[in-house]
């Protein structure tokens, strides 16, 4: 039984790590109707900033600490300078930031030297509980999901600019009619989403070895996610990378490895194709 419970707490840490990256990118999504392809690029990012402070000899808390901001800077310099200039052609937008991705990956990889690096987890050692021992890291993760995605909701629904994005969302004329800046929310939104990603990546660096694809193992999995759980809702994301998070961790100790990644692939396909509106239509952002 101790096996199962430590099995079932990975599964869990890897699940709040795709909660992470998932958010961020379903609420680009739902608040300025592209899919922000660089995504996984600033997972890559946020990893790389904490591999930066501990290189130089800083703390990796602060790396930590660090990403999200840098990424928030990032992501609202490119909103700024290149991808709000495409919003009208959403499919343009969308190539853009696969462009801009490209680059990132292809910067670092040439910083990197085409080489993996090891991070030390901040938080090393393990914890016991009820007679198992959990990964203190992991539980780290697992906890700031959890405030994360608490603070989101709170901040989407019991703020004046929380109802802001949601009466943009729902009707961006009416809004910029109320005198609503809508380009500063889809600015902010975007940096927000880009700093998700960036903690997200800070946080599972210390599980991956740094690689400049280390983002793009995940990109794949947040866009199916997305669609998944339904765009447009603040739920829908966070069930979905739920669902598309525990086949892609759990599927490899039920069918052989290699056929684990098509077979999560298959499945969210089937389901979006019966569902296509995503598990949930209701409760807007």
């Amino acid at each position: 039984m101790g096996i199962e419970v430590k099995l079932a707490f990975d599964l869990l840490a890897f699940i709040s790590v795709m909660v992470l990256i998932v958010l961020g990118l379903g609420i680009i999504a739902s608040m300025m109707g592209i899919f922000n392809f660089a995504h996984g690029e600033f997972v890559l990012l946020g990893a790389y900033t904490v591999y930066i402070f501990e290189s130089s000899g800083l703390s990796a808390w602060a790396g930590i600490l660090a990403a999200p901001i840098v990424l928030a800077i990032v992501g609202l310099v490119l909103e700024r300078l290149i991808i709000r200039r495409f919003y009208a052609v959403p499919i343009i937008a969308m190539l853009g930031t696969y462009a801009i991705g490209l680059v990132i990956r292809e910067i670092v990889r040439g910083l990197l030297g085409g080489h993996y690096k090891s991070i030390s987890e901040p938080l090393p050692g393990v914890f016991t509980l009820f007679g198992v021992d959990f990964s203190a890291w992991r539980a780290v993760i697992v906890l700031t999901t959890i405030c994360i995605i608490a603070a989101t909701w709170l901040f989407l629904s019991r703020t004046s600019v929380g109802l802001q994005v949601r009466g943009s969302l729902e009707n961006p004329n009416l809004a910029r009619a109320c005198g609503i800046s809508t380009t500063k929310l889809y600015a902010l939104t975007f940096a927000f989403g880009a700093a998700l990603a960036g903690l997200a990546g800070a946080l599972i660096v210390p599980l991956y070895q740094l690689s400049a694809d280390i983002g793009t193992r995940f990109l794949v999995q947040a866009f199916l996610s997305v669609m998944l759980g339904g765009v447009g809702t603040f739920e829908g994301p966070v069930l979905g990378a739920a669902a598309v998070g525990g086949m892609a961790a759990g599927l490899p100790w039920l069918v052989i490895p290699v056929l684990a990644d098509p077979l999560v692939f298959v499945i969210a396909l089937l389901i979006v194709k019966f569902r296509p509106q995503g598990f949930i239509t209701q409760g807007r952002l």
